[in-house]
């Protein structure tokens, strides 16, 4: 049930991805403050209904983590991927090539593997007010570090940044996702709501959202939905095992299958994210076949159904 949730999760996540993206495209192209950028997409409509298929992902994210632990439930969120190629194969018509084929394959030969020899388990205890003090300091610097890289640079190189900045703060938002699921089945909803980790998920996941957002605008799709999807689920993991016990096979032999189950499922997405049916079809990166004002799509762009 976990993983069909989490399923679930990912096929409302790609979607998203499609509307917000379509939302945030619209912007005035050159540098945006986050106020100017969000004010822009909230009176977008596309952008609203991505924002609904977001929330709808986070309900069947917290229903798998309260029957699985982070390092299950978090690596199997990656198929928002292979489900974004299908929907914009079918949304935009185009062929499926070798990229989308290895990249998939290598998705989920990598994924399988991992979650085949990690054997997870356990992953049901509560962290001490100490344990979560040092892991969310960790992560907010790590967050910090990769927004401070993305103020320079090229438009991937922003784009990733961004974009990996969000993955830390999505698994950090999961994890107090994971501890609030124990406390409401321990204690009920009062109970739950007299801890942080409520608030928590709503400070990261805002702050997720946002950095998301900066990502799409910022660069190619290409380059923020690699960093974000390969970071998020390996923050995860690591979270997932220091924070709350997951249990994954010991010895040397294990883990280094665990690390090169990691490493295909990386490469696979890395592949999928540079699948011409995710890079934008014109100059600005864009997924809409309609140019800026006082600029020519090149041929073959596609439309795209508002």
């Amino acid at each position: 049930m976990a993983i069909f949730l989490a399923l679930l999760a990912a096929l409302c996540n790609a979607l998203a991805t499609i509307l917000e993206r379509l939302g945030v495209e619209s912007a005035p192209q050159g540098q945006l403050t986050v106020r100017r950028l969000i004010a822009h997409v909230v009176r977008r409509p596309i952008w609203i209904l991505g924002l609904l298929s977001m929330m709808g992902a986070f309900v069947f994210q917290a229903a798998a983590l309260s029957r699985g632990g982070l390092s299950l439930v978090q690596p199997i969120l990656v198929t928002e991927l292979l489900f974004l190629v299908i929907i914009l194969r079918v949304w935009f018509g185009r062929p499926l090539g070798w990229r989308e084929a290895i990249g998939s394959l290598s998705t989920v030969a990598g994924l399988g593997l991992f979650l085949a020899i990690s054997d997870q388990g356990g992953g049901s205890r509560l962290p001490s007010p100490t344990e979560w003090a040092i892991v969310t300091g960790v992560c907010a610097a790590g967050i910090g570090t990769s927004v401070s890289l993305a103020r320079t640079g090229s438009r991937a190189w922003r784009s990733a940044w961004y974009g990996a900045a969000g993955g830390v703060s999505f698994a950090i938002g999961a994890s107090f996702t994971k501890s609030a699921t124990t406390l409401l089945h321990r204690g009920g909803v009062v109970f739950m709501l007299s801890h942080f980790e409520p608030y928590g998920i709503a400070v990261a996941g805002t702050l997720g959202l946002l950095l998301v957002q900066q990502s799409y605008h910022a660069g190619p799709i290409t380059a923020s939905q690699a960093a974000l999807l390969i970071v998020d689920p390996i923050a995860s993991i690591v979270i997932g095992v220091g924070l709350f016990g997951d249990n994954l096979r010991g010895g040397i032999a294990t883990l280094a299958l665990d690390a090169l189950g990691l490493a295909v499922m990386s490469v696979g997405l890395f592949v999928l994210c540079h699948s011409p049916l995710i890079v934008s079809t014109t100059a600005e990166d864009r997924l809409t076949g309609r140019a800026p004002a006082g600029e020519s799509l090149p041929s073959g762009a596609a439309g795209c159904p508002q």
